[in-house]
């Protein structure tokens, strides 16, 4: 391959990862695939939060890999794709030891929400705290081999607006280069 069409490929997929990368991540602040809103649910650890943002993990795992004529987005967490497709998941023993976890933690932040004569506070944050410690109980109460059902949140992949920001930044990036070649060939003819 001559030197300029690999300046140039090279210069369309570095936008293509600049844009579309950006794309990827805007999906996470619009809670949406593009157009695609994702499933809303009611959370009792996060109320009022974003979908798929508790730490934020998820959506910084997501990177772009250029070669030299291609570019893949990928994440390699091991949960992205049940979130990104969608599926169900099988309570296991572990699970359970998991959700246990997370409700003994959030049960023993019960003991601090309590005034100094031992009665419980009923204000807002011990009200959540009581809510997020029932969650995880009814999670952890929950019989091995059940199913948990995972909505399809899709945060990554093809999209008509993906082939679409493609194709605009190719045909962007070749009128500039024949731009730059009709002036260089113009100047030719001229001498």
């Amino acid at each position: 391959m001559m030197s300029k069409e690999k300046t140039i490929i090279k210069r369309i997929l570095n936008d293509i990862r600049v844009d579309l990368s950006d794309e990827f991540d805007q999906n996470f602040e619009r809670e949406a695939f593009f157009g695609e809103a994702w499933e809303r649910h009611r959370s009792p650890l996060r109320p009022g939060g974003h979908i798929l943002v508790d730490t934020g993990t998820l959506r910084r795992s997501v990177r772009s890999e250029m070669k030299e004529t291609s570019i893949r987005f990928f994440t390699d967490l091991p949960y992205a794709d049940i979130h990104n497709e969608g599926g169900e998941i099988v309570v296991t023993k572990r699970m359970k030891g998991y959700f246990w976890h997370k409700y003994m933690d959030a049960a023993g932040a019960l003991t601090f929400a309590r005034r100094k004569d031992g009665t419980q506070r009923k204000d807002k944050k011990t009200r959540h705290i009581s809510d997020v410690a029932e969650f995880w109980k009814f999670m952890a109460l929950k019989k091995e081999g059940t199913t948990i059902k995972i909505p399809k949140r899709q945060f990554l992949g093809l999209s008509p607006e993906v082939e679409k920001a493609v194709t605009d930044i190719i045909e962007d990036n070749l009128q500039e280069y024949l731009g730059k070649e009709m002036e260089h060939f113009e100047k030719r003819l001229k001498k």
